[in-house]
């Protein structure tokens, strides 16, 4: 099947017609991306996470809302989990503040330090693909850390740094041992100077439905990607 790819306009569309159009909650989908983010390290942990060290990096954003989801899937299935959000709690939007409230309710606090040695998995949940510029402050000094750290890391959406519409990748840019993109491949992480950063690329279903990705402001004709399984991976 010939998937599509979005550009990030296209993609900031696609999250305009789901919740204005079709109804569709953004608490919807970060849950469906983040237990899909979950799934894949429990994956790529070879099918069990009991006892395994996760430390996931949450920015203020979606992004770092769907990290906080992940992270709690992840302390359900058995894991060690570190959390950090790299971002002024004043400043978190509300529907990631409200993943965050979660956690802290399980027990689980947000760490101030994380030593990365003793890491399994690293969880990239910094920036997601509204980032113009490079990352800075707190942020840029974790995506030099974590690179630094040389542990696997897994990508939300799109390695933080890295344009999702033209995959030129910013200072810094997280290099990522898998990336898993939500609802449609974004261009910027297909592009032959995006691969060291992306990683092995997967794709997870955040329940877009076909129809909404044929209305005018799209036209495009998207199958059933997800008929087998709610994430797959997309081949070189």
């Amino acid at each position: 099947m010939k998937i599509p790819a979005l550009s990030t306009l296209q993609m900031v569309e696609v999250d305009r017609l789901m919740i204005d159009e079709f109804g569709i909650t953004l608490v919807q989908m970060m849950e469906n991306a983040g237990r899909n983010l979950a799934d894949l390290a429990r994956r790529l942990s070879g099918g069990d996470v009991r006892g395994k060290h996760v430390a996931v990096f949450c920015g203020s954003g979606n992004n770092g809302g769907g990290g906080l989801v992940a992270a709690r899937h992840l302390h359900n299935w058995g894991a060690e989990v570190l959390y950090k959000v790299i971002a002024n709690p004043d400043r978190m939007k509300e529907i990631p503040m409200r993943q965050l409230r979660i956690l802290q309710a399980m027990g689980l606090k947000n760490n101030g330090a994380i030593n990365l040695e003793g890491v399994d998995l690293v969880v990239d949940a910094l920036i997601g693909y509204g980032l113009i510029g490079d990352p800075g402050g707190p942020v840029a000094a974790w995506i030099e850390r974590i690179n630094a750290s040389n542990r696997p890391v897994l990508a939300l959406d799109t390695p933080s740094g890295l344009d999702t519409t033209s995959g030129i990748p910013g200072s810094p840019c997280i290099r990522a041992r898998a990336t898993l993109t939500l609802a449609l491949p974004k261009t910027g992480l297909l592009t032959q100077q995006a691969r060291p950063y992306v990683g092995e690329l997967y794709l997870a279903d955040i329940s877009v439905p076909p129809e909404l990705y044929a209305v005018p402001s799209l036209g495009l004709s998207v199958g059933n990607i997800f008929a087998n399984d709610t994430i797959v991976r997309l081949e070189e």
